[in-house]
C-alpha cells in the first residue's frame, strides 16, 4: 500500500507539473529548485550506499571455496547477460538517438542550466590510458566527496578482497557494513518520499521553459527504452530459456503476480519474497534460489543496466557531446562495474547515473530531465530486473542438473487449473448478474 500511494503521488505530480508548466510557465520555471534539492539528496546517498552494498556483496559471497561451482557459474552468467544488456542499450541509444534535439543550446531551459553551473565541463575521457589512471583514487575520501563512482568501486573491490583474505577477524566489519547497507536502503526510501516534489519541479520547469513540445521528446525516450527492453527479453532471456529447455511462457505465467507487483511499485524488493517462493515451487532447488536471487539483486539487474547505458548516451546527446565508439566501449566497461552497486529499490538508477556522468565529466542535466519520467521508465526496467533474475535461477539450476521438471509440470498444471476455475467462476457470476 505504501508503494502504491507513492506511485499514485508520483503520477499525480507528473500530471500536475505538466499542467502547471503549460498554464503558468513563468512560475513553473521557478519550481526548478525542487528538482535540484531532490537531486542533491540523491547524490548524497551515492558513496555510502555503493560502498556498503558492493563490499557486503563481494565479501559475503566472495569465498570461491565456499561458493563452489554454483558461485563461479552464477558470476559468469551474470557477466555475460550484463554485457549483452549494455550492448543492446548502447545500440538502441545510437539507433533512436533519444537525446538529439531534446534541449537545444539556445533554448531558455539550456541557458538557465548554464547559469546554474550544470553545463560546465563537457568533455568526456578521450583515451583508454586516461580512463584507467582516473579510476584509481589517491584518496577514497576525495572520491566519495566528489561522487566519483569508478574510484569508489575500485576501492570497494580491494577492501572486500582484503576482508575475504583476513577471514573471521573481518566478520565484525562485514556485520557493520551489512547494517550500514540496510540503513542506506531505508535512507534511500526516505529520500524517495520527496520524489513527487522533485518530479513536479523537474517536469514543471522543463515544460514551462520549452512548452508542451518537449513531451514529444519524452515519449521518444520512453518508447526507446521499452523497445530496448523488449529486444533484450526476446534476444537474451527467451533464448536463454530455450537453451536450457525451459518454457519462457510457463515461467512468465508463473511470475505474473510478482511481475505485476514489480511493475506497479517500480520496486524489485517489493516482489522479491514472492518471486523466491514461486521459483522454489517452479522446480529450482532452495539453495540455488537462496544464493542466485539475492546475489542477482546486486550483480544482475538487467533492465537497470540496459537503462543506464541508454541514459548515459542520452545525457551526452542533449548537451551536444558526440561519443565515438571507443569512448562508448570505455563507458560500457565502466558500467559493468558501477551497475553492480544498484539496489533493488525505486529511483536508485538515478544515483548510479549521476555518479557515472560525473566520472566522465558529462553534465547531470540528463538526470534532471529524466527525473520527470523516471517512474514510467523504472516500472519497465524493474520488471525486466525481476524476470531476468528468475531466468538466472532456472539457468543455474539446469547448469547444475538440479532442476526438478516434475515440480515445474505440477506447478504449471495447478496454475492452469486455478486459472480455468477462476474464469469459470467469473463466467458464472456474469451469467447470474445478467439474469
Amino acid at each position: 500500500m505504501k508503494h502504491s500511494k507513492l506511485t499514485a503521488l508520483i503520477f499525480l505530480a507528473l500530471i500536475t507539473g505538466i499542467l502547471f508548466g503549460h498554464f503558468a510557465p513563468d512560475y513553473a520555471i521557478k519550481m526548478k529548485p525542487l528538482a535540484v534539492i531532490f537531486l542533491r539528496m540523491v547524490k548524497m546517498i551515492i558513496a555510502p550506499l555503493l560502498f556498503a552494498t558492493l563490499v557486503v556483496g563481494i565479501a559475503g559471497h566472495g569465498d570461491a571455496k565456499k561458493l563452489g561451482k554454483i558461485g563461479i557459474k552464477t558470476i559468469v552468467y551474470f557477466e555475460i547477460v550484463t554485457t549483452l544488456a549494455l550492448i543492446i542499450g548502447l545500440t538502441m541509444a545510437n539507433i533512436f538517438k533519444p537525446g538529439v534535439g531534446f534541449v537545444t543550446g539556445t533554448s531558455p531551459h539550456a541557458i538557465h542550466m548554464q547559469e546554474a553551473g550544470l553545463m560546465a565541463a563537457t568533455q568526456a575521457h578521450t583515451s583508454v590510458s586516461e580512463m584507467i589512471v582516473s579510476i584509481f583514487p589517491t584518496s577514497v575520501v576525495d572520491a566519495m566527496a566528489n561522487g566519483n563512482l569508478l574510484q569508489i568501486v575500485v576501492f570497494s573491490i580491494f577492501f572486500a578482497l582484503a576482508m575475504v583474505a583476513v577471514g573471521k577477524n573481518a566478520e565484525p566489519v562485514i556485520n557493520l557494513l551489512n547494517s550500514v547497507s540496510q540503513i542506506m536502503f531505508k535512507f534511500t526510501e526516505y529520500v524517495m518520499y520527496f520524489a513527487p516534489l522533485g518530479i513536479f519541479g523537474a517536469i514543471a520547469s522543463t515544460v514551462g521553459a520549452n512548452g508542451l513540445t518537449v513531451l514529444k521528446s519524452y515519449f521518444k525516450v520512453i518508447g526507446s527504452l521499452y523497445t530496448a527492453l523488449a529486444v533484450f527479453v526476446i534476444l537474451v532471456l527467451i533464448i536463454a530459456c530455450k537453451i536450457v529447455k525451459i518454457s519462457f511462457r510457463n515461467l512468465l505465467r508463473a511470475l505474473q503476480e510478482p511481475a505485476f507487483l514489480a511493475f506497479t511499485t517500480a520496486s524489485s524488493e517489493a516482489a522479491f519474497p514472492k518471486a523466491m517462493e514461486i521459483m522454489e515451487r517452479f522446480g529450482v532447488p532452495k539453495n540455488i534460489v537462496g544464493f542466485v536471487m539475492p546475489t542477482g539483486y546486486t550483480f544482475n539487474l538487467d533492465g537497470s543496466t540496459l537503462y543506464l547505458a541508454m541514459a548515459v548516451i542520452f545525457s551526452s546527446q542533449i548537451v551536444g557531446i558526440n561519443l565515438d565508439i571507443n569512448q562508448q566501449i570505455i563507458i560500457m566497461l565502466a558500467l559493468m562495474l558501477t551497475s553492480k552497486g544498484i539496489a533493488g529499490v525505486p529511483r536508485v538508477s538515478l544515483i548510479v547515473l549521476a555518479g557515472t556522468l560525473a566520472s566522465f565529466n558529462i553534465p547531470i542535466l540528463g538526470v534532471a530531465i529524466l527525473l520527470g519520467i523516471d517512474q514510467i521508465l523504472d516500472m519497465g526496467r524493474t520488471t525486466v530486473n525481476l524476470i531476468g533474475n528468475c531466468v538466472a535461477t532456472v539457468v543455474i539450476a539446469r547448469w547444475e542438473k538440479e532442476f526438478d521438471y516434475d515440480k515445474m509440470n505440477e506447478f504449471v498444471k495447478l496454475s492452469k487449473e486455478e486459472s480455468l476455475a477462476f474464469d469459470i467462476k467469473n463466467k458464472l457470476r456474469g451469467n447470474k448478474n445478467e439474469q
